[in-house]
């Protein structure tokens, strides 16, 4: 089987690309070949013996698209994105890259298809974004897409558009509403959930930390190891026993601020709580007040999707991978 992965330079496409290489197999085959594509060249893999193709590409440029499934991959992982804030601040962007670049995807796919009977499995991160307030405490699954954001808005067209394109049968298609994840590993990026993991992050390497929300905050998340258990497990579902929705959503850990903070004093104590510094923005406010809490994301599970034990069980993954445990 042969893989493509847009977006693997980012830290999901990184871990994805390690994890398909140790396992040997995507979608219950044995991995054939990858083509990694990313706005920065991504890294090739260490130990995988079949071919590899990394690159730096833009899906929005002419012929990029088409391009990148010359080759007609079997599977294809969609995680190419400009984030949360960025969206926001930036709409020409946002557009262009989260939803030109889906379109124009969807598109030399089916042209493939009509040229060569070609239909890949996409796989497709979306986010819980496309939903908006008012919000009931949990959220089941059939409750209506209204997103409160550029970035909501831009994910929500792009399920659209692959529920119609799977539809027509022109691909095979599932969607991953995935939670925040947390803890992120590295620098801080442009969303603006990215304080949910600054704040654990960066006390546990000694560092200050920004809180620009309230302790009263509750969101939804999973750790990077279960953001990647998502990807692969999508891939090697029957997408025709899905059915009409196509878009699910992931099940993930709710916790608050206050729980966030409370779960990095029972691993590092008082002094790491201490670096955190608390700063209201009212922007990024705004943005994570327009995100639900809690999902009973019922048809995943049934589908064999797991999330985290718990927020504690997600920092401790963080902790065993960066701080020697």
């Amino acid at each position: 089987m042969h893989a493509l992965i847009l977006g693997a330079a980012g830290m999901i496409g990184r871990r994805l690309v390690e994890a398909l290489v140790a396992d040997g197999t995507v979608g219950g085959a044995p991995l054939t070949a990858l083509t990694l594509l990313d706005v920065v060249p991504p890294t090739a893999p260490v130990g995988f013996s079949g071919p590899v193709k990394a690159e730096a590409a833009d899906l929005t440029a002419p012929g990029a698209a088409d391009s990148a499934i010359s080759e007609r991959p079997g599977v294809i992982f969609h995680l190419a994105a400009v984030v949360s804030g960025e969206a926001e601040a930036n709409l020409e962007l946002g557009y262009r890259v989260n939803l030109d670049g889906t379109r124009l995807l969807l598109d030399a796919i089916r042209r493939a298809n009509a040229a060569d009977g070609y239909r890949p499995k996409l796989v497709f991160t979306s986010s819980l974004a496309v939903f908006g307030p008012p919000f009931p405490k949990v959220i089941p699954d059939d409750f209506i897409l209204r997103p409160a954001s550029s970035y909501g808005v831009q994910k929500a067209m792009g399920e659209l558009m692959l529920a119609d394109y799977a539809r027509r049968g022109f691909l095979d298609g599932i969607g991953l509403r995935l939670p925040t994840i947390c803890v992120r590993p590295g620098k801080p990026n442009k969303a603006a959930s990215g304080f949910f993991s600054g704040i654990i992050r960066e006390p546990l390497a000694g560092q200050p930390a920004i809180l620009p929300v309230p302790d009263t905050v509750r969101h939804w998340f999973a750790s990077p190891a279960a953001a990647v258990s998502f990807l692969i497990h999508a891939a090697g579902l029957d997408l025709a026993a899905i059915g009409p929705r196509i878009s699910l959503t992931m099940p993930g850990v709710s916790a608050t601020v206050a729980e966030e903070i409370e779960a990095l004093r029972r691993v590092a104590g008082d002094t790491a709580v201490a670096l955190i510094r608390r700063e209201p923005d009212a922007t990024i406010a705004r943005i994570v007040s327009s995100w639900p809490e809690a999902f009973e994301p019922e048809a995943a599970l049934a589908l064999g999707f797991r999330a985290d034990a718990s927020f504690d069980a997600i920092v401790a993954q963080h902790v065993a991978e960066f701080h020697g445990g």
